[in-house]
């Protein structure tokens, strides 16, 4: 028998092209016009996620609505109703801790560094590669299909338009899978040589770090919430809900994805005492609906963004992107870096423009997924036996 050979991780995988990228852009031997190839890799490889996020939200948010027919009326508008009021609530308190702790070590001494960094080297030459549909008119085409294709799958019809869309999203993720994640290190490593070129990369690292020790505490203090809420109102010991999830999670750390951990998730909803009926339907629900691990990253991972570059970061501002989010990244955590692909189109609402900035999001953004999926899961099975105790108790009789 041939040993199989060790796979590589994602999140190892970019770390190696950071380094790489760092070590690349402080060779001072290096001709800059080497540079220049992987800066100009990095623009075209931005340019073609340009075209594919409005087909990423079409093909993840039209099979998403379109598949909550399946469940009875009332179940379905509790389910839905919980797993958005979490991921609101999960976004909200981010920003409210990153806003408040994040300005411990992203200093005014920090920024100003960071501004006066040099300029970056340019590409050798750009596409235009516009998409095919702009991202508002991706997000109501989407809306619009998926709510007429639920309505007629209610009526028995619909069958022909759900297994279009259905294939079509699962082209969506073949083009993730094969092409966007696999070359998403050497994306990063271009924009990391190019911020090292400029001299920004080590501030901007010193930040790194630490964003990711406090997401992950959040999302761990996030999750055990969630489980002492749902816990206390079930009648259930939280903490042995709590102990019954840690295979859920860590099947997510390995698998970065929601829909992969659905079959390991759902045991360790029987193990909780979820009944049947209702684990079956709320678990691979709430691997589509619920974010709340994402939703922390992503609001963390912009609000540190916009406190290194000194930009405006007010609430109103970040609970509009938060309240979108949690809509337009419907089905995407499905998928290994689904959902920060997904709200890219977004952060332009919190003036995230700069396609430099951007790629810095999908950086701070792909190290944590694994994370963020794990928390995202386990929220699943809180709001398991949450919404297990009201329909036993409010609904069914």
């Amino acid at each position: 028998m041939t040993e199989k050979k060790p796979r590589i991780g994602l999140v190892t995988k970019l770390i190696i092209a950071i380094i790489v990228g760092i070590i690349l852009g402080q060779l001072e031997f290096l001709p800059p016009a080497l540079l220049r190839v992987l800066v100009t890799f990095s623009s075209l490889f931005s340019g073609f996620l340009n075209f594919v996020i409005p087909l990423m939200i079409v093909g993840f948010v039209v099979k998403g609505i379109a598949e909550l027919t399946e469940g009875a009326g009332k179940l379905l508008g509790i389910t839905a109703l919980t797993a958005y009021a979490s991921t609101l609530i999960a976004g909200t308190i981010a920003y409210l801790v990153a806003s408040n702790v994040f300005p411990a070590f992203i200093t005014d001494e920090l920024v100003q560094k960071i501004s006066e960094a040099g300029e970056g080297l340019e590409p050798f030459f750009t596409i235009p590669l516009q998409p095919m549909l702009d991202v508002t008119a991706a997000i109501v085409f989407a809306f619009m299909m998926g709510l007429s294709i639920s309505w007629l799958r209610g009526r028995g019809q619909g069958a022909v338009l759900y297994e279009a869309f259905s294939d079509f999203g699962e082209i969506i993720v073949k083009v993730l899978n094969t092409i966007i994640i696999p070359l998403l290190p050497f994306y990063i490593a271009g924009n990391f040589a190019n911020m090292s070129y400029s001299g920004s990369v080590f501030s901007v690292l010193s930040v790194f770090w630490k964003v990711f020790i406090i997401v992950i505490i959040m999302h761990l203090l996030y999750v055990s919430l969630m489980f002492i809420v749902s816990g206390s109102y079930a009648g259930k010991n939280p903490f042995k809900l709590i102990k019954n999830q840690v295979p859920g999670y860590m099947t997510a750390i390995g698998t970065q994805s929601s829909a992969a951990t659905i079959p390991v998730n759902l045991k360790c909803a029987e193990n909780n005492g979820v009944s049947e009926d209702i684990r079956n339907f709320v678990v691979p629900l709430g691997a589509t609906i619920h974010l709340a691990g994402s939703m922390i990253t992503i609001t963390s991972c912009a609000t540190a963004v916009l406190l290194m570059y000194d930009m405006p970061h007010g609430l109103g501002m970040i609970m509009g992107f938060i309240a979108m989010l949690g809509i337009a990244m419907v089905a995407a955590p499905g998928a290994p870096g689904g959902a920060i692909m997904a709200a890219l189109p977004f952060l332009p609402m919190v003036g995230i423009t700069s396609e430099v900035l951007q790629q810095l999001m999908i950086t701070l953004y792909i190290t944590q997924d694994s994370f963020g999926t794990a928390a995202n899961v386990s929220g699943d099975n809180a709001i398991a036996v949450f919404v297990d105790k009201l329909y036993s108790t409010k609904i069914k009789k």
